[in-house]
């Protein structure tokens, strides 16, 4: 069944308040209170809005308190002035604090760089989560090997993505072949490209292996990694990849590209995601 806008609990904003105010959305199914929260963590130049039209009142509509967060810099969290001197440690910081104001542990969902922010969190000493599912991860071992892979095969993309980490700008049609695997609306696309954003450039030399989660480090539980066969950024063979590294379980979703969430056919990546958890239980 089509998922309509008027199936949608209304999804509320709040502030995490300290040195670095951070944005947390939410969106509560007030018939349902007892399903374990879902927590969101977006990936690099973007916010919790991505996830906010269609991921959390989906899963809210199927009883699920959901939380998204904004790391610092990002979204309408403070200190976007400061952005280009934040790490992938202090996103974690991030995480939680928005972890915190949850009232039981959450499965943490993060996509892209948000599924490293992730395990970093969980790097913690009184850190842990329910459950742990990563959507087009960069992998344990680091950005590189996308890098080249990208580079060999898509140089065009990768000149211009080369060019906005550096600070340049990026063409529509550079997003539109990064992110999406499949057709996309061009009010949707603009839409999009009108809210991304610049990402720490120290973050991303933590993601190329400045700074990566140490396994050994890592109370990890159990975890999914979910690949997307048409992604540019992070191949799917490197998403299996991640996923053998960290004993988890996988699954490749057919058709999507790298921005799962905003893809025509999202709902095939949140029906995995969903199987998942009612699987495991949760």
């Amino acid at each position: 069944m089509a998922f309509a806008a008027t199936d949608a609990p209304a999804i509320e904003r709040a502030t995490i308040a300290g040195s670095q105010p951070l944005e947390l959305l939410y969106c509560h199914d007030m018939a349902q209170q007892t399903r374990v929260p879902l927590m969101f963590v977006h990936g690099a130049y973007v916010g919790a809005w991505c996830w906010a039209e269609r991921f959390l009142p989906w899963f809210a509509a199927r009883g699920f308190p959901v939380y998204a967060l904004s790391l610092r810099g990002h979204g309408r969290s403070g200190r976007r002035e400061n952005l280009h001197s934040y790490r992938i440690a202090d996103y974690a910081k991030d995480l939680a604090a928005a972890v915190a104001h949850v009232p039981r542990e959450p499965v943490l969902i993060g996509h892209s760089m948000g599924a490293v922010v992730a395990q970093k969190y969980l790097e913690r000493p009184k850190a842990a989560a329910a459950a742990l599912a990563l959507m087009c991860p960069v992998p344990p071992f680091g950005l590189m090997p996308a890098t080249f892979s990208l580079a060999f095969s898509r140089p065009g993309l990768f000149a211009q993505l080369n060019s906005l980490v550096t600070g340049g700008g990026v063409s529509r049609d550079a997003v539109r072949e990064a992110m999406f695997g499949g057709p996309v609306d061009a009010e949707h696309l603009d839409a999009c490209f009108a809210r991304m954003q610049p990402e720490s450039r120290l973050a991303l030399l933590d993601l190329a292996g400045f700074d990566l989660p140490q396994r050994w480090r890592i109370n990890l539980p159990q975890t999914l990694v979910l690949g997307a066969e048409r992604d540019a950024l992070i191949p799917a063979y490197l998403a299996r990849s991640a996923a053998q590294m960290l004993g988890a379980d996988y699954g490749t979703l057919p058709g999507l590209g790298h921005a799962v969430m905003l893809e025509a056919d999202w709902q095939n990546a949140a029906q995995a995601l969903l199987d998942w958890l009612e699987k495991a239980r949760f």
